[in-house]
């Protein structure tokens, strides 16, 4: 979010409890003078800010903080494990989830359905939906939390700043608006705010701030490949996404990789989700997508079902999967060579097929670049394997929907709430 102009008074106050909050959120527990010292503000300064935070029930007191002087110690804050949670909701081909993450970014309740969503009304995907958000808020009640938004990933375009689905080719929705279907709750008059966002954006962004166990997020600037049954891409620069001036940015599974090569849903030729999205690899390996799902369906069956054959070294599979890594590379050339990024980080199902998709990856992208032959300026590999996987999404947006706790407390106070 964009740093807020108002230099009011109240404005001031708005964006240093923000930064008090972001600071305990990132790096606590921390003591009162530690947070002056992250912040830059003095002790005197941060103390009311604390109190208020305290008072709104999003910081807590944990104990005496450690200190190596004299006197009583101070208490050590940490962010609530109660008050607000951002709610993420996924809409995949093959399934619906829902997730809750706290303020300590703590995923406290999670659902999700298998759901054959290819070519389906809106109507009954998004009322399932409905039902698993249900589910969720009710299960985070119980422990003390409440939505502050909800941000849902959608397999598609995604028109810049509204909630209308333009184009998903793989659901075969057209100008679907969110909002109605998931209004009062969501999105309505009165309700918590609705974002809806093209899944491989917030793929992206759970990249750039989370780790998955790692301890290192993504650098700041990176193209973010999600590949479920469609092929999807992300760009973001100086940490911030570059959606393009419709919102349209990153279409990576419409590039054409051969011109004059096989027909796509969204009425092209030869792109690149023809020879490397999911149902693409699964009958070049000499299976059906509905025999792969028949045995365990729901989301990452047809993944475990080829990783497993080409590890018991299944020659077609592996051929599948040597081509389906050339043609990314093709596609990827293009995208490294116009961008420059620091890293090309691959998600969502290839980062479970990335044993046998990264050699003719990287073998097209040092044929066909100048930069992937380079040495990385920080030492590592261009090429990196994301370790969120096909949890990127999901996650993404319930951190997402968190954000506007971070970024504009007051407004998440019970005391705000009760005079909205």
């Amino acid at each position: 979010m964009p740093a807020s102009t108002d230099d009011t008074p109240q404005g001031i106050r708005r964006r240093n409890l923000a930064r008090v909050l972001r600071a305990v959120a990132a790096d606590g527990p921390l003591s009162r003078p530690g947070v002056a010292a992250r912040i830059g503000l003095t002790r005197a300064g941060v103390a009311p800010l604390v109190d208020e935070l305290l008072r709104a029930g999003l910081l807590v007191e944990t104990g005496p903080a450690a200190t190596g002087g004299r006197g009583r110690p101070g208490s050590e804050l940490a962010v609530s494990d109660r008050g607000p949670a951002g709610i993420g909701a996924e809409i995949g081909v093959d399934h619906l989830a829902v997730c809750a993450v706290d303020l300590r970014g703590r995923i406290r309740a999670r659902v999700a359905a298998d759901a054959a969503n290819r070519h389906s009304e809106p109507g009954p995907v998004l009322r399932q939906l409905s039902a698993l958000l249900a589910d969720v808020r009710t299960g985070i009640a119980a422990e003390g939390l409440r939505p502050a938004g909800l941000a849902v990933a959608v397999p598609g375009l995604v028109a810049r700043g509204s909630t209308t689905v333009v184009h998903a080719p793989n659901l075969g929705w057209r100008d679907t608006d969110l909002a109605p279907a998931l209004a009062p709750e969501y999105g309505g008059a009165g309700s918590v705010p609705l974002t809806v966002e093209n899944e491989a954006n917030l793929g992206a962004l759970a990249e750039l701030r989370l780790s998955g166990g790692t301890g290192r997020p993504a650098p700041p600037d990176f193209l973010h490949v999600s590949a479920e049954i469609g092929i999807g891409a992300a760009v973001v620069v100086d940490g911030q996404l570059l959606r393009g001036d419709r919102g349209f940015a990153g279409e990576l599974g419409h590039v054409p990789v051969y011109p004059e090569g096989r027909p796509c849903d969204c009425g092209g030729r030869g792109c690149l989700e023809q020879y490397a999205g999911e149902r693409a690899v699964l009958r070049a390996g000499g299976l059906s997508p509905e025999r792969a799902a028949a045995g365990r369906p729901g989301p990452g069956a047809a993944v475990a079902l080829l990783a497993r054959r080409a590890a018991d070294g299944d020659a077609a599979t592996v051929r599948a999967l040597h081509e389906a890594g050339t043609a990314l590379g093709i596609a990827l050339a293009g995208a490294v060579n116009l961008l420059d990024p620091r890293a090309v980080v691959l998600g969502g199902s290839l980062a479970g097929l990335a044993p046998w998709v990264l050699p003719s990856l990287e073998r097209e992208l040092t044929f066909r670049t100048a930069v992937a032959a380079q040495p990385a300026v920080s030492g590592d590999p261009l090429v990196r394997v994301s370790q969120l996987g096909a949890d990127g999404p999901l996650f993404g947006a319930a951190h997402a929907a968190l954000r506007a706790v971070l970024d504009d407390p007051p407004a998440f106070s019970p005391t705000h709430r009760s005079r909205c």
